[in-house]
């Protein structure tokens, strides 16, 4: 079956970034379709692999997958931004390696319904957990539009998002926009017929950024590594991919941040803050897919992969 056969995004890379020991306590804090968790929990043997997402249909789908390690693996519904909650709940001890890819799933991006496509019709959602209660809708119909286009610009690094969240401020004075190929239709109508002759979908930074703010997800970004870095053991590994900029920064940020240690003026003569490093950089520079990877999966053409080891 495909599903079973879907390769996860620097799959190697972040087996072998997580240096894994066969007694060790892991985290995947985005389940997703289960490949990573799978690889993990295959190289397991008394230990335990604890495993976390937003989207309960993740979870039911991961049971059926992670069927043959049941025994090393717990499947936690909630929100990796909530970390310290949940494995304090799940008396979790601290892990020697945790895992998170902040991209979107590929059944969550395949299944029209969910909202999150430009390229098929459906209802505007894109929420990661259908719990919540904020939508895509509500977003674009019920926000400013300074507060649109203050999304568009930052969260999709758009350059007509002025003219974007104008048109949509005036679309929805006459309907409401209900679906997601409704959006790309005003989307496309605030565009010059320049930008619409690139090869990228007009509609690619606009969805994005909508998603982001959904989902909070730049929020999350800050949030997990602080609290990934207080449920490490000395030695143990952090791994994190991203799939676009703004991300990435704060994950550069938040690593360079915990392996940084005296935070004192340069001319005090000695140190009076006491901050030392919590954390090293295992790569300076983000691991990429490779040429093999991207002919096989066009979707990791945008992942970064960072690695930070707690001291």
């Amino acid at each position: 079956m495909e599903e079973y056969t879907h390769r996860p995004v620097l799959l190697d890379e972040c087996i072998e970034g997580l240096s894994i020991r066969p007694d060790g306590i892991y985290v995947d804090g985005t389940l997703g379709r289960a490949g990573h968790s799978c690889e993990i929990a295959k190289r397991l043997t008394t230990g335990r692999l604890y495993c976390i997402d937003r989207d309960i249909a993740a979870i039911e789908a991961a049971r059926e997958r992670l069927a043959p390690w049941r025994d090393k693996v717990e499947l936690l519904h909630g929100n990796f931004t909530d970390l310290d909650q949940i494995l304090t709940q799940a008396g979790t001890p601290s892990a020697h390696g945790m895992l998170f890819d902040l991209g979107v799933s590929s059944p969550q991006l395949d299944d029209p319904a969910r909202g999150f496509s430009y390229m098929h019709d459906a209802p505007l959602d894109m929420r990661m957990d259908q719990s919540q209660p904020l939508t895509a809708r509500a977003v674009v119909n019920e926000w400013p539009q300074e507060e649109l286009r203050r999304i568009l610009s930052r969260y999709g690094e758009e350059r007509y998002a002025p003219a974007i969240a104008g048109a949509i401020v005036r679309a929805r004075g006459q309907a409401p926009i209900e679906t997601t190929l409704q959006l790309v239709e005003v989307i496309r109508s605030a565009m010059p017929a320049a930008a619409l002759r690139e090869k990228q979908h007009p509609a690619k930074r606009s969805f994005q950024a909508i998603r982001i703010a959904v989902n909070d997800e730049l929020t999350a970004a800050e949030k997990v590594i602080r609290q990934a870095s207080d449920h490490l053991v000395p030695g143990g590994r952090l791994c994190i991919i991203t799939f676009h900029s703004l991300e990435d920064r704060i994950v550069k940020n938040g690593f360079a941040e915990e392996a940084r240690g005296c935070t004192c003026p340069p001319d005090f003569p000695v140190c009076v803050c006491g901050k030392a490093p919590r954390m090293k950089l295992v790569n300076k520079k983000p691991i990429l897919p490779t040429e093999q990877e991207l002919e096989k999966n066009p979707r990791s053409r945008s992942a970064k992969l960072r690695i930070a080891e707690k001291l």
